[in-house]
């Protein structure tokens, strides 16, 4: 590859923060990998400078916070942040000077494709969640029509949110789904363990109010398991009440977010995912990879493409709250059948291990890189 061949790439990847989400996890998976092989690695951020970065990063990544995270402002205001954003990350990129800009979510990939346009700087655009059922508002929405068809390519993580996009606007781009990371070391199975786990932002999408009461329709059955929702968000008061209104405030915990990535993984015995809907569902990946037995609505998109029910898992009806408590008690009440289900999640993991699609992307950026290096005269 004439990447290989010539001076080292200089890529820039940029989001919203660095915070404990999974596209946040990609990105630092991502920027590793190619700052191990030489390459020269930005990590743009929208955050505050002060904010800690919650994934390890290589030595070699130049981590750059511009101090102005994206968030909801009335229109007005929000018209200004946005146009501050955006001169802020255009400097930013007039200071770097990358050859390739790496983007995702919404709101920033626009902002990245406007701000790279000028300076005629490539730029991969990546969508992390369901583009059909995640609203993203009036204007942005309009904005991603114009600006996406811009982008050298857009990459998602499942087919079905490609075909929407395709629809949609005319893009061309990559479906490359999350990796599973190795399991953790020593995250082997308590013998006596009976925790329900559940991770993800306490947003109404993860639908944890609906796992609430579908455990406390099972929780008699089911005396001696307890339900933890790892995670954090808006939702945790109203949770919280819901939890205190079922009485089930001694069976159900809500600890924050774990301190260190994956520590949910030896604290859970069963894994349920209860998302309205899902990008791809990456916890369910790393639940199945250390071997965990997995429950899932069976929500576009995504835990369908990495379950196969009743064989690595069990899907549910999506929005079945009566049908999720059944399986939650069937599955807590039978021993080899967690066993069973979590050895086969294992081993359905390894087509989707960490370095089969860190190859992927590692791929499509090169071919990137060689075919703008190639128009540079480079």
């Amino acid at each position: 590859m004439l990447v290989r061949a010539s001076r080292p790439p200089n890529v820039a990847f940029v989001l919203p923060g660095l915070g404990a989400g999974g596209s946040e996890h990609i990105v630092s998976l991502l920027c590793n990998h190619f700052a191990a092989r030489g390459w020269m690695v930005s990590l743009i951020a929208f955050e505050e400078p002060s904010t800690p970065a919650y994934y390890p990063s290589h030595d070699d990544v130049r981590i750059i916070r511009l101090g102005m995270k994206s968030r909801r402002r009335p229109a007005a205001t929000g018209a200004l942040a946005m146009l501050r954003r955006l001169r802020l990350l255009k400097r930013t990129l007039k200071e770097v000077r990358p050859e390739l800009v790496v983007s995702f979510l919404t709101r920033t990939n626009i902002l990245s494709v406007l701000a790279a346009r000028s300076l005629d700087i490539p730029v991969i655009v990546s969508e992390r969640n369901n583009p059909a059922l995640q609203n993203a508002g009036p204007v942005w929405s309009r904005l991603r029509r114009m600006t996406y068809p811009q982008a050298v390519g857009l990459i998602t993580m499942t087919q079905g949110a490609m075909d929407w996009f395709r629809v949609t606007m005319d893009v061309k781009g990559w479906v490359i789904p999350n990796p599973v990371p190795p399991a953790i070391t020593g995250a082997g199975h308590r013998p006596q363990g009976r925790t329900i786990g559940a991770v993800g932002r306490l947003v109404p999408q993860k639908g944890f109010d609906l796992l609430l009461n579908a455990f406390a329709r099972v929780a008699e059955r089911i005396p001696d398991w307890n339900l933890v929702i790892w995670g954090d968000g808006p939702e945790r008061a109203a949770l919280e009440r819901q939890r205190d209104r079922l009485g089930l405030t001694e069976r159900i915990s809500l600890p924050g977010v774990t301190e260190k990535p994956g520590e949910w993984i030896p604290r859970s015995d069963l894994f349920v995912l209860s998302s309205r809907f899902e990008g791809w569902g990456i916890v369910v990946g790393e639940a199945m990879g250390a071997g965990l037995p997995v429950i899932s609505f069976d929500c576009e998109w995504g835990p369908a493409e990495m379950i196969e029910h009743g064989k690595s898992g069990l899907l549910v009806r999506n929005g079945d709250v009566a049908m999720l408590g059944e399986a939650i008690a069937a599955l807590c009440a039978d021993d080899s059948r967690r066993a069973a289900l979590g050895n086969a999640a294992r081993e359905r993991m390894t087509l989707f291990g960490h370095d089969r699609i860190l190859a992927h992307w590692h791929s499509v950026i090169t071919s990137v890189l060689d075919h703008h290096r190639v128009r540079a005269g480079s």
